[in-house]
């Protein structure tokens, strides 16, 4: 069962974390304090929740990008957006997925959202998008 969840966690991540602009993922972070709780955050939160098919990737880094959007949480969110277009998020989808937000986050939450996705966007090489 382990095997199975390791093979898991590094396809997922593979396919959220390569490619894009050049971030340490969280878990590096993690493992420098302590290598096996590390292990164990990344299995479940890659290996076991990511992976599970009842939502897309796309469709998971939507709801994630939205979520840190209203959390204010700037550093995972440029990292997220990253990983969200790395599985084929559609830019201006996410960005919609921010304006979202505005009842409930307000417009500071929404601006800084918008400001990450085109920086991540201009360190990609894909700002300004097309009309």
């Amino acid at each position: 069962m382990t095997d199975e969840i390791d093979r898991k966690t590094r396809e997922t991540a593979k396919k959220l974390f390569d490619g894009g602009i050049k971030m340490d993922p969280p878990y590096l972070l993690w493992k420098a304090f302590d290598r096996e709780l590390a292990k164990e955050f990344s299995r479940f939160i890659t290996g076991n929740l990511y992976s599970r098919e009842v939502l897309t990737l796309p469709e998971r880094q939507m709801v994630a990008c939205a979520a840190l959007a209203a959390l204010g949480a700037h550093g995972e969110l440029k990292l997220h957006v990253n990983a969200a277009l790395n599985v084929g998020c559609d830019p201006r989808k996410l960005a919609e997925a921010f304006f979202q937000i505005a009842p409930y986050a307000g417009m500071p939450a929404v601006n800084e959202a918008l400001a990450i996705i085109r920086d991540v966007l201009t360190e990609r090489g894909q700002w300004p998008l097309p009309d």
